[in-house]
């Protein structure tokens, strides 16, 4: 993690109450789109030596998953209107980055996480100064997770992958993406 450091609003950025919501759109998205990378992944690598893994983080996806849903109904947030393109997305992601092999299917996994830890770590420090203590508590709760899923990858090959650099790039640049839109649609 970088050093902490106060990051203020700027002109434009909405109230922060909208703020709020937003986060809350966009991790409820991405942590939706998680589940369904793992689903995919282990639609097509669920008999391997990895698919307890792969179960593992699914696990702690949905648990993460469930906490947005009762967040997108407790703060009365809109869920972001891409939730039938990520569903589709997601799973095809999943499984496809599996179909390259279990290593490919752990780049995957590496890119998502790494961008998701910065992703993260911003919301954090937006809500350092706020009164959103405990929504900061469980978003830092989520990203340590999030990284313990990165270094399981890591531990299991995703930096030997054929092509790594390439799957990681596209990864990340589709997460940073789908991040970008679900906070706005």
């Amino acid at each position: 993690m970088s050093p902490k450091r106060k990051i203020g609003r700027l002109p434009g950025d909405g109230s922060r109450e909208e703020m709020i919501k937003r986060m809350v759109r966009v991790n409820h998205a991405g942590e939706y789109g998680a589940v369904r990378i793992y689903e995919g992944q282990l639609a097509v690598l669920g008999k391997t030596s990895n698919a307890e893994v792969i179960r593992d983080m699914l696990t702690q996806e949905r648990k993460h998953l469930e906490k947005f849903n009762e967040l997108i109904v407790s703060r009365r947030v809109r869920p972001t209107a891409m939730m039938p393109v990520w569903h589709i997305a997601g799973f095809a992601l999943g499984a496809a980055s599996a179909l390259l092999g279990e290593k490919a299917a752990h780049a995957c996994t590496v890119a998502v996480e790494e961008v998701i830890d910065k992703h993260y770590e911003n919301q954090i420090q937006k809500l350092e100064s706020d009164d959103e203590k405990e929504l900061g508590d469980l978003f830092a709760q989520f990203q340590l997770e999030e990284i313990e899923h990165r270094d399981t990858a890591i531990e299991g090959g995703a930096k030997e992958a054929k092509h790594f650099s390439l799957i990681s790039k596209a990864v990340k640049f589709s997460s940073r993406l789908a991040i970008w839109v679900s906070i706005r649609i």
